[in-house]
């Protein structure tokens, strides 16, 4: 029997996710926990489990269930850099919003509409979206967007603002290296310039290269610091996805990102500290530039 398009959807999901998070071999998965972080019940999880098992991208465990298997030995379904019909609707919802074509306040009637999606297509999408932070369910009815950076200033700003945390919280005195994250941050990032780069999707590649950042300000135990730069992270998402990013110059920044990683594992705190700093400074100036001129079809990398 075929897949329906839910359990495809849900595959591909879970799919991501774990090749974003890279969890160690071996380690089982939890239908309750991926349902409740995918909003959906249980049977539809564990029919896209079954599925990513057959693809070769899980493994069985003896007890029952399912488990991971070695991220390099998986066998990951190649969505490429094609744009999905359900990818290219999730980036107008973007797009438009970001324009201010949408209000902040919508219904589920008014998106169907709008977009011509049936609702369990618009269902899907309002999942992704609730997920990564830039919607809310309204109490009885309707949705609400979240604010995001769309002004120059508010954009620098959020670059001067991780321009102070950042590079600090590499010294903080309770700074604890989580070898085992970062490691695992590094060999995502070293396949991204091993050529992945060219086929893995803009938001795609926004989680990755945000999980290095956010992956190393963890080790800082500093919460403040943390839930500071997270915040950020959600709210210059969108405007993230929607800069045309040239791949030449978001390979040479997850170069840096292997270099930065490289420092922390050798315990060179205060070096890291100052790369950081010189790589955010950089980044910074490409994103506003690219802001600035995104008329004249300026991109950057995506960090």
């Amino acid at each position: 029997m075929q897949p329906t398009p839910l359990i495809n959807d849900l595959a591909k999901q879970i799919a991501e996710h774990l090749r974003a998070e890279n969890p160690p071999a071996g380690t089982r998965l939890v239908e309750r926990k991926l349902a409740e972080q995918f909003r959906v019940s249980r049977s539809p999880i564990r029919s896209a489990l079954r599925l990513l098992h057959a693809q070769g991208v899980l493994g069985l465990a003896g007890s029952g269930g399912f488990i991971t298997i070695d991220g390099r030995q998986a066998s990951w379904p190649d969505h490429g850099a094609t744009v999905t019909n359900e990818e290219a609707m999730y980036l107008r919802i973007a797009q438009d919003r970001l324009e201010g074509v949408l209000p902040e306040r919508v219904t589920e009637n008014e998106l169907q509409r709008r977009y011509n999606m049936t609702r369990g297509e618009l269902a899907r999408l309002l999942r992704r979206i609730l997920s990564e932070g830039w919607i809310e369910r309204l109490p009885g009815h309707g949705w609400t967007f979240l604010p995001m950076l769309t002004s120059i200033e508010s954009y620098k700003d959020s670059y001067r603002f991780r321009l102070v945390i950042e590079p600090a919280a590499i010294l903080e005195p309770g700074f604890v290296l989580d070898r085992i994250a970062l490691e695992a941050c590094r060999e995502e990032q070293q396949r991204l310039v091993d050529g992945q780069i060219w086929s893995v999707s803009s938001p795609a590649l926004f989680d990755m290269n945000s999980k290095v950042h956010e992956t190393i300000i963890e080790c800082s135990r500093n919460s403040c610091l943390i839930d500071g730069l997270k915040r950020v992270d959600r709210l210059r998402r969108l405007m993230e996805y929607k800069q045309s990013l040239d791949r030449r110059y978001a390979i040479v920044r997850c170069r840096e990102h292997v270099e930065l990683i490289d420092l922390l594992l050798e315990e060179r705190r205060q070096d890291a500290s100052e790369f950081m700093r010189r790589h955010l400074s950089s980044v910074s100036v490409e994103k506003v530039i690219n802001k600035v001129g995104a008329a004249q079809g300026i991109s950057s990398a995506d960090d």
